[in-house]
């Protein structure tokens, strides 16, 4: 098999012609004939056949078959966001009367949409732990489907995929997983054992911070129901948006190997700071997830978040983080541009603990050289309190 960065030069490229699959705009496709026009109909319901926009085009195709590539699967289907992408899986292969099993370091918006969306059409939802061994217990007979995020968000606890795969299997569960933080490239969830594989192309597909998009890539099983409620709720995407992802693709080694490696760097030097209690960061040596993360993935990328010493007051946290220059403010990631975000404790499992954890914040280490992150970082770090004074205090 040819080399990665090989694959993705090629991936969804014309078989001639241009270097680059053109931008197709249009929403009307005119045939010669009404019995061609009838034949398009007829077998774009079990065919990917050009026949309207809202089904497609050659770009979006392009991309499609691209995306199927690097995930592994049988198909691809395009959503105008990540989130959509996650909605209209949910709706897909869930009826009323179903239970979803989610692991509890999801997306925060997945939660929302099953406590205030999808509560409303019967569908009940409930959570395990990523370090629970014992997650099992938590699956009813009317489970259908589990949704994992391995490395969860926030903290990245990783989860045993295939160990999952095969309780599912044997019960006939679909085990979806959100996997944007592998984003095809360092982690492939349907050669693990799962059946439908989501990612925000918003993020390191995209890469540029210019796109918004989602992607569901399932094994042959599933994927008609995936284009069944693509037609019916009228899923999705611009021509210049497939584009943009599509030259996101080109350089998505490239990018995820800087990424990873100045955000390991950086997260050795953290570290070592005194002011930095722990560096979430499974790629990271000593991390609790250290182990599955090499076994089940082929690298990472630069997202990593720092709990702060508990002495230091969250207010002197925040004053220090308005010193950075290089570090924008910004819910995304994925992009180019380095960013940092407050971290709600509550929405972790660090709620539960008794000693309430220290200021979390969390990073995603862009493109910039990491020399002058660690120094833009080291402002911040100057910037807070003697924490002898502040233990002290304590």
């Amino acid at each position: 098999m040819r080399a990665r960065a090989t694959r993705l030069a090629h991936m969804g490229r014309p078989a001639s012609g241009w270097a680059n699959t053109p931008i197709v705009k249009g929403s009307t496709y005119l045939f010669d004939s009404l019995e061609q026009w009838r034949d398009a109909r007829r077998q774009r319901e079990t065919q990917r056949v050009l026949s309207y926009g809202a089904r497609g085009n050659e770009t979006v195709y392009a991309l499609e078959d691209a995306i199927t590539e690097l995930e592994g699967g049988h198909r691809s289907k395009l959503f105008p966001t990540g989130l959509a992408a996650i909605a209209a899986t949910l709706l897909a292969c869930l009826k009323t009367g179903d239970h979803v099993l989610i692991s509890e370091g999801v997306y925060e918006p997945v939660r929302r949409l099953c406590a205030t969306q999808l509560v409303h059409y019967g569908i009940s939802h409930s959570f395990f732990s990523a370090r629970d061994a014992g997650w099992q217990r938590h699956l009813r007979p009317e489970t259908r489907m589990v949704y994992a995020e391995s490395p969860s968000s926030l903290l990245y606890d990783m989860l045993d995929l295939p160990a999952i795969a095969q309780a599912c299997r044997a019960r006939g569960i679909v085990l979806c997983a959100d996997n944007t933080w592998g984003s095809g490239l360092a982690c492939r969830p349907l050669a693990l054992g799962c059946d439908i594989s989501v990612v925000a192309a918003t993020k390191y597909l995209g890469g540029h911070s210019d796109v918004m998009m989602g992607s569901v890539t399932t094994t042959g099983a599933h994927f008609d129901a995936i284009e069944n409620v693509s037609v019916n709720l009228g899923q999705t995407v611009a021509a210049e948006d497939a584009f943009l992802v599509l030259r996101g693709l080109r350089t998505l080694e490239l990018r995820m190997q800087r990424h990873a490696q100045s955000a390991l760097d950086i997260a050795v030097w953290l570290a070592g700071q005194p002011a930095i209690r722990t560096v979430f960061h499974p790629a990271l040596p000593g991390d609790p997830n250290h182990a599955l993360w090499r076994r089940d993935t082929q690298g990472s990328n630069g997202l990593l978040t720092v709990e702060f010493d508990p002495a230091l007051p969250a207010a002197a946290v925040e004053a220090a983080i308005g010193r950075l220059q290089l570090f924008g403010i910004g819910s995304s990631w994925g992009g180019y541009e380095s960013l940092v975000l407050p971290v709600d404790v509550a929405r972790t499992r660090l709620a539960g603990q008794a000693a309430p954890p220290g200021y979390l914040l969390r990073l995603h280490i862009g493109l910039e050289d990491p020399a002058d992150l660690r120094q833009d970082l080291g402002a911040l770090l100057d910037a807070l309190p003697d924490l002898s004074q502040q233990q002290a205090i304590a």
